[in-house]
């Protein structure tokens, strides 16, 4: 088993990480030309001096490095000639603080990483899309060191996880443990979102109301199926991928706080979890360290700080937001149960039915796999429930009947 593991920057988190099967970090800047799958508010305020030296620590434990170029859409900056200067620049720079690999989504930036900076190996981002044998061997074709297979396609395709693995050479990674819901329909559109959400040069200026992230987490609220049927791959069922060839697992997400992180790497290394799945696939709020390596966590009030921009929306109907991420503290509580509880031991043997076939044709309602799975895993506090799901409401009728960007309800924009 070789593990890729999301960093949070904390110095602490590779002393964490030792004794267990981590071969590398990921990460980024919290802001950059190329950008990628995460809003710069979801990120911890990594200075390049910080993340040089979180590199060479990491190298020193025998870690490797990968930095992410992941971004699904470059808005056609990187054919002009600031474009061109700015990504020259950023991989040159990795490379002498010894990054040893980055994570791309375009094409055109895997040949130029390819041409100008050898050092540095290649690997194809879940946003590349790599779904079937063909689009695996064109990426391999191209000079990917790797490929990061898209789980929300795959991970529950056997049959198609076993053509790949057979008709490639190069490295195939799975992500292990991402909340997403299998062959969502929001996907394109919010990768290309939290793409624009990252890029230093965007008009922007890291803005971003996460849409796409909000009608997901009501989904699941309103229907709790959608918590089963998902993307993840628990700790016992890694054996099963291995059977097919795959031993390279990613575990997320880089807002994690250190012991956190490192009870996710503990459960996957195990192979076994007794407790809330939700623990090893939820993201969290913000998290950082500040000066004095301590954890601390920046809550809704900062979130919103981030976000006001008078000239871009009503800050007063921000407040929506606020409210939420309030209620979401409640999935996760210091004391007590949370409001969501996944019985991670009830769902021993889900992954039976799809050893022998998939469901990327199949109509979940006539199926009713998951939805006898969830019946006895999923537990869910009604009275939260029914608060969050009100202040789900409220929020999309402002957003999509667009109020959040009128200053007055009823009158001018």
């Amino acid at each position: 088993m070789r593990l890729s593991v999301a960093t949070n920057f904390d110095p602490k988190l590779i002393e964490a990480l030792q004794g267990y099967p981590v071969v590398e970090l990921f990460g980024k800047l919290r802001e950059d030309a190329v950008g990628g799958g995460r809003a710069s508010y979801q990120l911890a305020p990594v200075s390049r001096k910080r993340l040089a030296e979180h590199v060479r620590d990491a190298k020193a434990a025998g870690i490797g490095f990968n930095y992410l170029l992941n971004a699904a859409c470059l808005g056609n900056r990187e054919i002009t000639r600031a474009g061109q200067a700015e990504i020259d620049a950023l991989c040159g720079w990795l490379v002498t603080i010894g990054v040893e690999s980055v994570t791309v989504s375009s094409a055109y930036l895997l040949r130029l990483v390819k041409n100008r900076f050898p050092p540095l190996k290649v690997r194809i981002s879940v946003f590349g899309g790599v779904d079937r044998v063909r689009k695996a061997q064109m990426w391999e074709e191209m000079g990917a060191d790797c490929i990061v297979l898209d789980s929300l396609l795959v991970n529950r395709e056997f049959a198609t996880l076993r053509r790949i693995r057979q008709a490639v050479k190069c490295d195939l990674e799975l992500l292990a443990n991402s909340g997403c819901l299998s062959s969502c329909a929001l996907s394109p559109s919010h990768m290309n979102a939290l793409a624009h959400a990252g890029q230093s040069w965007h008009g922007n200026r890291g803005f971003f109301i996460d849409w796409c992230f909000l009608r997901c987490t009501e989904m699941k609220l309103r229907e709790p199926v959608n918590y089963v049927r998902s993307e993840w791959i628990r700790p016992e069922d890694l054996s099963l991928y291995e059977e097919m060839g795959y031993d390279l697992f990613k575990v997320t997400e880089r807002d994690l706080p250190t012991p956190v992180m490192a009870n996710r790497v503990r459960a996957y290394a195990s192979r076994r979890y007794d407790g809330n799945l939700l623990d090893l696939v939820q993201p969290y709020a913000f998290q950082g360290v500040d000066g004095g390596d301590r954890y601390y966590r920046k809550g809704p009030g900062w979130l919103l700080r981030f976000l006001v921009r008078p000239l871009l929306v009503n800050p007063a109907r921000l407040l929506l937001l606020k409210r939420l991420a309030d209620l979401r503290h409640m999935t996760r509580p210091v004391d007590g149960p949370p409001a969501v509880y996944v019985d991670n031991r009830a769902l021993d043997g889900f992954l039976d039915r799809f050893r022998d076939a998939g469901c990327r044709d199949e109509d979940c309602g006539e199926c009713r796999w998951c939805h006898r799975f969830a019946s006895r895993a999923v537990r869910v506090d009604e009275v939260h429930r029914a608060k969050a799901l009100a202040a789900y409401e409220e929020l999309f009728r402002s957003l999509d009947g667009g109020d959040m960007w009128r200053y007055l309800p009823g009158k001018g924009r």
